[in-house]
């Protein structure tokens, strides 16, 4: 039997070489040359991450309240679409354009 083949029959095993100490998912540094990261993190860098965070103030996000209002506003948006384009002249000028791009009419 080739062994190329997935057999779900066979327990999967690690090689007998298998390093697991290493961090999963793998630490990815932007700069290679920077050996900060390789040291661990420091004291500062909790200080030098909260800087580059933006301040969003009070509101950080939509309550369910605002959810419901968008919701309704975009259901309101689609079946507004939903009119315009069962309109014969929007309908006539959409099987024009796409009969134009097949090269199926004049």
């Amino acid at each position: 039997m080739s062994t190329d083949i997935f057999d779900p029959t066979i327990e999967p095993s690690a090689p007998d070489d298998a390093d697991f100490s290493a961090p999963w998912p793998p630490m990815v540094r932007d700069d290679p040359a920077d050996d900060t990261a390789a040291d661990g993190a420091s004291e500062e860098a909790p200080d030098a991450l909260e800087d580059d965070q933006p301040n969003w103030g009070p509101d950080t996000g939509a309550t369910t309240a605002e959810y419901a209002i968008t919701t309704l506003a975009a259901c309101g948006f689609a079946a507004l679409l939903v009119v315009v384009l069962k309109s014969e002249p929007i309908r006539e000028l959409v099987t024009g354009v796409i009969q134009t791009a097949l090269g199926l009419g004049g």
